[in-house]
């Protein structure tokens, strides 16, 4: 009897002490990691663009940019706690964003399913497994999700453009697309592959509560919007509209890509400058 007594309150303890470690876990909150808690990121409205009349662009031109994550100027996008890459897959899959096809105009024209940019964002594998019992080969098939950390380099397509109402020169993001790295079964790299478009102005509301890493003060946290809207990358430009419908590699090698892509960056700015009379 006197076992079955010590028996019941043993129990009766242990199921006591797991009771109330269930609830400390439940009722846990983690301590402030900070002096406050930063939210006004968060709370941010997003300012919708400008209205623009079509009478007050004077002159537009379309470009198609390079931002290699590599670059020093680039380290934001390898910020490893949260990384753009990431943060695009997260709202596609969300329903938050819509991804575009690839083709040769860029334009936005081919809208992919959730199963088709959860194909594209996955590498597909098979193996075969033996069944030592029956002596049989079975296929599976298995999805690998790309690792952020191979996604090095992203285009920019944007469209620069004269305002004649406040007498400026401004440019407007309208999409962006990682490239994937592919390799072939000895690990050598092969070419690149552009994976989808996204619209930017659609992505706008999405990277404005995605926190960047500021590297100048950690009091003041920045969105993903702002280092975009601000610029805060370096780039090269691959493409720019024209007759032929051609990008610089199909024309220049090596070195004299780079020059050429200066080359139109200057011809943007010297053609504002060229506007004004001093």
């Amino acid at each position: 009897m006197k076992h079955l007594i010590w028996i019941a309150i043993t129990m009766s303890i242990m199921i006591g002490n797991l009771t109330a470690q269930q609830e400390q876990t439940e009722q846990f909150v983690a301590p402030l990691d900070g002096i406050v808690e930063k939210k006004l990121h968060k709370e941010r409205r997003v300012l919708p663009y400008t209205p623009i009349r079509e009478a007050d662009i004077f002159w537009e031109k379309r470009i198609w940019r390079i931002i290699d994550t590599r670059e020093k100027m680039n380290q934001i996008f390898r910020y490893p706690k949260r990384m753009l890459f990431d943060i695009l897959v997260d709202n596609l899959m969300n329903g938050n964003l819509q991804a575009y096809g690839i083709n040769d105009n860029d334009d936005f024209s081919q809208p992919l399913t959730q199963e088709e940019v959860a194909q594209t964002v996955a590498q597909v594998d098979t193996i075969i497994s033996f069944d030592p019992v029956y002596y049989t080969e079975d296929t599976l098939i298995v999805y690998n999700e790309i690792n952020a950390d191979n996604i090095k380099r992203f285009r920019v397509k944007e469209i620069w453009y004269f305002d004649e109402n406040t007498s400026s020169m401004k440019v407007r993001i309208t999409g962006i697309a990682p490239l994937q790295d592919v390799y072939d079964d000895l690990g050598n790299f092969l070419y690149e592959l552009p994976m989808f478009w996204i619209y930017f102005p659609q992505a706008r509301e999405p990277l404005a509560r995605e926190t960047a890493f500021n590297p100048g003060n950690d009091n003041a946290p920045m969105t993903w919007l702002d280092i975009f809207d601000m610029r805060m990358f370096s780039s090269h430009i691959y493409k720019e509209s024209n007759v032929m419908d051609r990008k610089i590699q199909h024309y220049l090698t090596g070195v004299d890509k780079l020059i050429e892509s200066k080359k139109i960056n200057d011809e943007i700015f010297n053609f504002e400058h060229d506007l004004w009379e001093f």
